[in-house]
């Protein structure tokens, strides 16, 4: 199908830490995996005006709602969901393999664990050790994960099957689809217009001990082969197919399967399972989405599989696009280089173009800028409603919110706002000016002058400030937010007739630690 929705974003206990921020790699990992089209959970109705954090699930889902802290300031991050979307839903997948889900019931995806044993060499000798080491599950160790709900530690968690086969997208499919598909031009294609280069027919596996085939899918996988359709099937089988030279044997040794004719999509050249990425392609141009699931910037070398068109990068968050200048073309493919901050994605759309295309084998630096530190003397301004100081704060240096002795700052859940003067002296009226934040708790509101300048929620914290600076005096004011989990936990050491929360979900957070809150470390202008 072309469009494939999912609810998102649901907790089973919900700890009153989560923010726009901590859920995008989640989130990005899943629209590399194919999802383009989000159902937040939950939205709950909240009866009451006076009441917050108020009505929950019981700490089921993600507390979106009109009285979670930062709701506010959620449009950037909503608008970011909706633009990849809109982007991810145009033309349709590529994708080049297509996995067998087996006759028996329940039939159920295959999730790349337990495609290790028949594809060893795709997934790789490290990956084949570290998943005989984690079924091997010595001493049985467990874990807290979320916090009150214990398991085996040795569970196959997501986050580590990143592009689990290297290079190539992979889709199951069940024997209903199997008996509808017909091979045209070397690739096998559906009823709905999906394709694949190779279809997959795993063994036994954990979760279909039995390994069956029945007499209609045998008949039907021949029909493909002798029709062109490569195939990769488990050693028990390969003897049905008489030698068929479209028919290899599994387990599957080699690294690709370039000698099955298949290139890989994508390859990461330096950011192996750490880089989550899917292609859509139109008519007229290809899709590439690329999201790096590291908590770190990196600089990475990507071959795609196409050559000849013009490679246009396109930042989602910020809505800025221009021609890729760093990479080069060569046997088939397009190499680029491209700088990911932490947690960041990009979009890649390959197009035929009538100019001449130009592109440096050099590794791109960002270094030609200039950096200004805005001065000390940081006025803090908190809201007394929910539970802030009289006062405002003074700070010559950006600290946490808990490392200030105040209870009423130290417990503080809400928006705080930070202001400041600085001096600029710069004639020239052509440069980019940004404004940099060091760490941030959680989301911020930049304005300068009174002009808002858009709202930070991502790193590399930056806001573009050229609109809105001048020469001589500035005003900035940063409005920050953090969670509700700080203010809970103060709560809790309060008599009830002085809490300022009330919320149907159970404390669960005795004992746990405050979280980092408000700005913290330095902000910088960054002079293009």
């Amino acid at each position: 199908k072309n469009i494939i929705q999912a609810e998102a974003f649901t907790s089973v206990r919900m700890n009153w830490a989560e923010h726009p921020g901590s859920l995008k790699a989640l989130g990005d990992r899943n629209f590399a995996l194919g999802i383009n089209k989000m159902v937040l959970h939950v939205f709950t109705h909240n009866p009451w005006m006076d009441r917050k954090p108020g009505m929950t699930l019981d700490g089921v889902g993600l507390y979106f709602q009109r009285d979670q802290t930062w709701f506010k300031q959620s449009k950037v991050w909503i608008e970011y969901l909706t633009r990849c979307q809109a982007l991810l839903q145009l033309g349709k997948p590529v994708v080049d393999i297509a996995v067998f889900t087996g006759e028996e019931v329940p039939r159920r995806s295959v999730l790349p664990d337990r495609l290790v044993s028949t594809l060893p060499g795709i997934f790789g000798k490290e990956k084949v050790a570290a998943e005989k080491k984690r079924l091997e599950n010595v001493a049985q160790p467990q874990r807290q994960i979320p916090d009150g709900v214990t398991h085996s530690a040795n569970m196959a968690d997501p986050e580590n099957w990143i592009d689990p086969l290297n290079g190539y997208a992979y889709d199951s499919f069940n024997p209903d689809v199997l008996l509808q598909m017909t091979v045209k031009n070397g690739r096998v294609v559906t009823p709905g217009g999906a394709s694949y280069k190779i279809l997959v027919i795993p063994g036994k596996m954990l979760m279909n001990p039995n390994a069956i085939m029945s007499k209609q899918v045998e008949k039907k996988l021949k029909v493909l082969a002798n029709a062109g359709a490569k195939i990769v099937i488990d050693k028990q089988w390969i003897k049905l197919f008489d030698k068929n030279k479209n028919v290899v044997a599994a387990p599957y040794t080699d690294s690709s399967f370039e000698k099955m004719g298949v290139h890989k999509d994508v390859e990461v050249i330096n950011g192996k399972n750490r880089i989550a990425w899917t292609h859509r392609k139109m008519e007229d141009a290809d899709i590439y989405f690329l999201s790096n699931q590291q908590e770190k910037e990196v600089t990475i070398q990507v071959a795609f599989n196409e050559e000849g068109k013009q490679p246009i990068i396109f930042d989602p968050e910020n809505q800025v696009s221009f021609k890729a200048r760093y990479g080069e073309m060569k046997n088939g493919k397009t190499y680029l280089w491209l700088i990911l901050p932490a947690n960041g994605s990009v979009f890649v759309t390959f197009k035929k173009s009538a100019d001449k295309i130009s592109l440096s084998d050099a590794i791109p630096c960002f270094g030609l800028y200039e950096e200004k530190e805005l001065k000390a003397g940081w006025i803090i301004q908190f809201d007394k409603k929910n539970g802030g100081p009289e006062q405002t704060i003074k700070l010559d240096s950006l600290i946490s919110w808990t490392g200030i002795a105040n209870p009423a700052v130290k417990f503080y859940s809400g928006t705080a706002i930070y202001s400041n003067v600085f001096d600029w002296d710069d004639k020239n009226a052509n440069r980019n000016v940004a404004l940099q934040i060091d760490s941030l708790y959680n989301i911020a509101t930049v304005k300068v002058n009174g002009i808002n300048c858009g709202t930070i929620w991502t790193p590399p914290y930056s806001a573009d400030i050229s609109k809105a600076i001048k020469q001589g005096s500035n005003t900035i004011e940063i409005e920050v937010t953090n969670t509700w989990h700080n203010r809970l936990i103060g709560d809790n050491l309060l008599p009830l007739e002085k809490r300022i929360t009330q919320t149907t979900a159970p404390f669960r957070l005795k004992d746990k630690p405050l979280l980092p809150s408000g700005l913290v470390g330095n902000i910088k202008l960054i002079i293009q």
